[in-house]
């Protein structure tokens, strides 16, 4: 039975889930070589798991001629080249997001992608994989809730993540609040209303922690989008969640609403104590969309194997990463944009 052979750039947190997917829980993949600028993790991943190659710089295990595919889970900045690097030499591609940081390094991106038409790419948009928002997709194709008007959603980070949020943000790895964290939700805006945004209004600051004004990021933000339809989109993202990780999801429609995850319970477990009633919740994001991020990996090898095309393409990368970086320009400037390829207008 013919397998894939994968090499993985990246072993953080969750690259390393990314990896133990690659490695153990997918029949037809093998994870054949890790990358990683930290030696140490490199070693031990190779040794623990027998992985063959290990590698410290990504041009060596692109010069790897065993692998079929690179799976991309470094920090964000890297990305695109890195994208466009493993195309040109003939590699399929799973990318995690976001597609980039700036609108033209993404649209450099797409031509890559459409100038290499037989070579799988996919970008880590997870959610489209969770069973609650594959169900919610599917009922509002039905017209279970009529016409969705109205998206609403949350994207919360635990407070006790707040310091290593901010070590990665000081080297330059993160986009910024919008870009790293809401990218996902203006993602499923797009993939629910079916539309693309028109414009946006971005607000923010620092409020328990002041470093984030030294970085020129928000603690926690929120946006408010309107799309072509005149549908509306809010987006809310902080990095001060005290109670755990929270994702929550509305869309409200001529004749419904649907929410997903209103309480961020960690399972069906309730604590009854003189202090209360307790639901536990989640963590992280790992704990949370641990099925998804499974059920992604499982379809990229499949499309190579089958020799099909995901449904998450770069187009979807490039259309995110425009309205993430228009968020990003709002909050930085205090003023409404425009949201338009190549060209966004203030007003």
């Amino acid at each position: 039975m013919k397998k894939v052979k994968v090499g993985i750039v990246g072993l953080g947190r969750l690259g390393r889930r990314h990896a133990e997917n690659l490695a153990f829980r997918i029949p037809r993949c093998e994870l054949s070589a890790v990358c990683s600028v930290i030696e140490e993790e490199v070693q031990e991943v190779m040794e623990a798991w027998n992985i063959p190659y290990g590698y410290t710089k990504y041009e060596d295990i692109l010069a790897n001629k065993e692998l079929d595919a690179i799976f991309i889970a470094s920090p964000s900045n890297f990305h695109c080249e890195q994208i466009k690097q493993a195309l040109d030499l003939g590699f399929h591609v799973f990318s995690e997001k976001p597609l980039g940081l700036y609108v033209e390094e993404a649209y450099d991106v797409q031509q890559a992608v459409k100038a290499h038409p037989n070579q799988v790419f996919m970008l880590g948009f997870m959610r489209r994989y969770d069973r609650s928002y594959m169900a919610a997709k599917e009922k509002i194709e039905a017209g279970v809730i009529g016409k969705p008007i109205l998206i609403r959603c949350y994207g919360l980070d635990p407070a006790n993540k707040m310091e290593s949020f901010l070590k990665f943000a000081r080297a330059n790895y993160s986009g910024g609040l919008f870009l790293d964290m809401s990218i996902h939700d203006f993602d499923l805006a797009r993939w629910y209303l079916g539309v693309e945004a028109k414009e946006v209004w971005a607000i923010g600051g620092s409020y328990a922690r002041p470093e984030f004004d030294e970085i020129d990021d928000a603690e926690t933000g929120a946006a408010m989008v309107r799309f072509d339809n005149n549908a509306i989109g809010i987006f809310v993202a902080g990095r001060n969640c005290a109670h755990g990780y929270h994702i929550e999801t509305e869309i409200i429609g001529t004749k419904g609403t649907l929410r997903i995850g209103t309480v961020p319970e960690r399972n069906q477990v309730v604590i009854m104590k003189d202090e209360g009633v307790i639901q536990e919740c989640v963590d992280g994001f790992l704990e949370r969309f641990e099925q998804a991020y499974l059920s992604e990996a499982e379809e990229f090898i499949n499309c190579i194997l089958e020799n099909r095309t995901p449904n998450i393409n770069v187009e979807d990368g490039v259309q995110s990463t425009i309205l993430g970086y228009s968020c990003k320009t709002s909050f930085e400037t205090g003023q409404l944009v425009q949201v338009k390829a190549k060209n966004m207008i203030y007003e």
